[in-house]
């Protein structure tokens, strides 16, 4: 598994277009990136974890 993935990867993995995560991460509500000198963002495999595991419904 890969410690840093794509913005397409990403996508991918959670089904999402492209413009869903530019929305989210608008509204502050997608992963936490990184952006790469040439604008490309990369997620970090750990963060996309934690963000998964704090939207995990409990009830």
């Amino acid at each position: 598994m890969r410690s840093m993935l794509t913005l397409a990867e990403l996508c991918a993995e959670l089904r999402i277009s492209p413009s869903t995560f530019y929305d989210w991460r608008a509204k502050g509500r997608a992963p936490r990136c990184i952006k790469l000198p040439n604008g490309d963002l990369r997620i970090r495999r750990s963060d996309l974890n934690t963000w998964l595991d704090d939207r995990e419904d409990r009830d």
